[in-house]
């Protein structure tokens, strides 16, 4: 897979870094550009050159789009909080501005299973003794995590909040150690001399639920596991489909009881070849099924790129990275590149039907990897350095808001990769991905969907989301011109 995570207990390999910075006090976009882009306005494109056609229509719903966003788990969160202001407001900004950086609308914790992290370090007596829970403020904030929250939700409005464990405590688990894999006691097929750990850890779960309502964080949803096919030196747990259906059956009523909003999601798993695997078993266990309301998964082992057969209920791509040394490029061929990641968050939500779409870690820095696993990456003299990725994702999430829902968007152009949205307020987002060498002069009708003016935003090699001219509607129509290998958002307004 040549995916590796340990620096010790918490963090994951260093590996050389080379990137290009942007400066707290400069320019946000990635790459220097002109404020406008030849060729976006209305007829603009090759002489003599037939428009490809793009049909929108309002008629045709898919999926409820809850958002997009990322992790600061492993002590990522812990690194911005501890960073000067204004690295903090410059990491902030490029990430959840909707103005300014990505416009992320979501955020996923990592319930901590280790020494000193963790908000249950000592055994109680039995499975049954009540536990000690430590509070956040007892373990650093939850290694930042609450603070990011908090960050973002004063400054950007985000509340969407949702948190997996890698693992359980260690004295829950048959190997005894919270790394290494080991399963939790009391699963089918998993049986310990200190008992049965399975409502224990419901409750431990539910109680890191509590403690981010009671700061005034409520999670959206927890999860139980992480990658469970794997038990890696880090945080993990080895769970197979059968024995998380198992679990789930306390997990979910366990949060019942707490009377929170918070809801159990499942299984993070490595891959959409491991996610049919779980699904399928959630789905053959009624009482899982009925306390299972969304399914999450990773993209390391095979990408999103089919719905999950019979399951019924939303989906969320919820972490997905590669691993090379940092490169900020968007179109230099990469796996890392920003239009490599745009087509990956294109294919994840027209042949996935994702209702949200996630990257592993927002920010990161040289020292802790060095590498593309981060969206943004703070560097040792202050700058913080902006990747493609982050740009990719700022296409589809400044324009596509947590409740939209995407409609149908066509073209026989197989050089077009278009999709579009309906917003709350009423406002269409077409995205459309040129990948080809040429620029691409389309016609754009829309059908039941109204709209008098579009504005374009440009991503390519010279732009970071970069507002061009407005372009008028004319009977619901319009034409313009994408420059080659380039990201372009219409933010059409009624």
């Amino acid at each position: 897979m040549g995916r590796t995570r340990s620096t010790g207990p918490r963090r994951q390999p260093a590996r050389a870094a080379a990137c290009a910075s942007v400066a707290l006090a400069g320019p946000l976009a990635l790459l220097a550009a002109p404020p406008a882009a030849a060729g976006l306005a209305a007829g603009a494109g090759a002489p003599g050159a037939r428009p490809a056609a793009v049909v929108v229509d309002g008629a045709i719903r898919h999926q409820q789009i809850i958002g997009f966003g990322a992790s600061e788990a492993f002590g990522q969160a812990e690194t911005v909080m501890n960073a000067p202001a204004q690295v903090q407001q410059r990491v902030l900004s490029l990430l959840y501005s909707p103005a300014s950086g990505a416009g992320l609308t979501m955020l996923r914790n990592e319930i901590s299973a280790d020494p000193g992290i963790t908000i249950e370090p000592n055994a109680p007596s039995s499975p049954a003794a009540r536990p000690a829970y430590l509070p956040l403020s007892a373990v650093d904030q939850d290694q930042g995590q609450l603070w990011f929250a908090r960050a973002i939700k004063r400054d950007y409005g985000v509340t969407d909040v949702f948190a997996d464990a890698w693992s359980a405590p260690a004295f829950m688990k048959t190997n005894g150690s919270q790394v290494d894999g080991g399963t939790l006691c009391g699963v089918p097929g998993a049986t310990c001399a200190s008992g049965d750990w399975r409502r224990a850890y419901a409750s431990y779960l539910a109680q890191y639920a509590k403690d981010y309502a009671a700061a005034g964080d409520p999670l959206s949803y927890v999860g139980p596991e992480n990658e469970a096919n794997i038990g890696p030196g880090y945080d993990s747990m080895i769970m197979t489909p059968a024995q998380t259906a198992n679990f789930l059956q306390f997990l979910g009523p366990a949060l019942a009881r707490s009377g929170l909003r918070t809801r159990a999601e499942c299984c993070a798993t490595e891959g959409w070849d491991y996610a049919q695997q779980y699904a399928a078993a959630i789905e053959a266990d009624p009482a899982a099924d009925f306390w299972t309301p969304l399914f999450t998964s990773h993209g390391y082992t095979a990408p999103p790129d089919s719905p999950l057969s019979g399951w019924a209920k939303p989906v969320w791509e919820t972490e997905w990275s590669t691993f090379q040394a940092w490169d900020p490029a968007w179109d230099d061929g990469s796996t890392a590149s920003g239009l490599t990641w745009a087509q990956h968050i294109y294919t994840g939500l027209t042949a996935a039907d994702l209702n949200a779409f996630l990257y592993w870690w927002g920010s990161t820095t040289p020292s802790e990897n060095g590498d593309n696993e981060g969206l943004v990456e703070i560097q040792p003299d202050g700058t913080v350095a902006a990747s493609g990725r982050l740009w990719a994702f700022a296409g589809y999430s400044r324009f596509v808001r947590p409740g939209a829902v995407r409609i149908g968007a066509s073209t026989a152009d197989g050089s077009l990769e278009v999709t579009a949205f309906r917003n709350v307020g009423g406002s269409i987002a077409v995205v459309v991905l040129n990948t080809a060498a040429d620029a691409q002069t389309a016609t754009f009708r829309l059908r039941h969907a109204g709209g008098v003016l579009a504005l374009p935003y440009l991503t390519d090699s010279g732009h970071a989301v970069a507002a061009q001219p407005a372009i008028p509607l004319a009977r619901g129509s319009f034409t313009a011109t994408l420059p080659p290998r380039s990201l372009v958002t219409y933010d059409i307004r009624p």
